[in-house]
């Protein structure tokens, strides 16, 4: 299994998203570059530049005709995911830190960082009303006062997001009121990363207590966990099959302590239903922090604190694997 190196970032990768077809896959990392790649042979197709800060986060609509971008210059962007233009600078007092299109790739929102006096916001706006984008006026804006999210996603038919909190508290906000319709606590630390099923039923969140655990994405009822001895910094659900990859490795500061036989930097796979280990992939040279599974099954992709993406095709073994119970 032979991965595809992509090279296009000079920091380390923050995240990485297929667009829903998975011919693309778009990258981005703590320079202020965004990265748009063919997923079947890695070639870079082309590049969004704009931003002046680490760009946090990714998201591309359901047809993928718009690009959204966070960064810690304090904007969100939207992209003309072809030409590479920018449609829409929104500026915002702090960091973005996630952001999304819902299902129908109207309304987009995002979130900002509790910091240098700022709180923590989710702010929504509407992209078929212009008026909101040229005032920079969200038609909603959620203020976030205990713990500030450090990930969040748009929930089944765009009612509600669900965001993952510092403290570890997952909750659902209402898209309409937001009003917060459901919270729960099931991790003990930070929640780096949050990604849903292809049917959207179930999520998969990833955090710093070591375990990544999965959801019912309605009710937020806690169904299993898969625990590692790192922190987990992003986890992905296959498409097709009962498996789930997960991405860590120790904080980025201790890295150059260890060696990089014990660093623990390979993407572990486990049985969604079983919650064992079956399997390891090596491959970074430093923590993997967004892992990402192509919407067909067939290939997965992950990028680390190296600053490198790697495309990786499944062996023909994969596809024949049995899991023994």
């Amino acid at each position: 299994m032979k991965p595809i190196l992509l090279q296009g970032h000079e920091r380390s990768i923050t995240q990485i998203k297929y667009n829903r077809e998975g011919d693309l896959l778009f990258t981005v990392a703590k320079d202020p570059i965004v990265n748009v790649w063919y997923s079947v042979n890695g070639e870079r197709l082309g590049t969004y530049m704009g931003h002046t800060g680490a760009v946090w986060c990714v998201d591309a609509d359901w047809d993928t005709k718009h690009v959204l971008t966070g960064s810690a210059d304090n904007s969100c962007r939207l992209w003309d995911c072809e030409t590479g233009k920018q449609l829409a600078l929104l500026k915002t007092n702090s960091a973005v830190r996630t952001c999304g299109f819902d299902f129908g790739g109207n309304i987009i929102m995002f979130s900002t960082d509790k910091q240098m006096g700022y709180q923590c916001f989710v702010s929504f706006f509407d992209l078929r009303d212009p008026s909101q984008i040229d005032s920079n006026e969200p038609y909603m804006k959620i203020p976030c006062n205990d713990s500030k999210i450090t990930s969040a996603v748009w929930g089944p038919l765009g009612e509600c997001i669900i965001a993952g909190h510092e403290s570890g508290e997952l909750n659902q906000y209402s898209a309409k009121s937001g009003e917060v319709l459901v919270n729960v606590k099931e991790h003990s630390r930070q929640i780096n990363d949050i990604q849903l099923s292809r049917d959207m039923t179930m999520f998969v969140t990833a955090s710093k207590d070591n375990t990544a655990k999965l959801f019912d994405s309605t009710t937020l009822e806690h169904q299993k966990t898969f625990r590692t001895e790192r922190p987990v910094n992003s986890a992905a659900l296959s498409p097709n099959y009962d498996h789930v990859v997960l991405g860590g490795g120790q904080e980025a500061m201790d890295v150059t302590t260890t060696s990089t036989r014990i660093g623990k930097f390979e993407a572990r796979f486990f049985h969604l239903a079983f919650e064992e280990e079956f399997g390891r992939i090596k491959g970074h040279f430093g923590p993997i922090n967004s892992v990402a599974f192509h919407p067909d099954g067939k290939s997965y992709s992950s990028g680390g604190e190296d600053g490198y993406v790697r495309i990786h095709y499944f062996d023909p073994q994969y596809f024949e694997f049995e899991f023994e119970a």
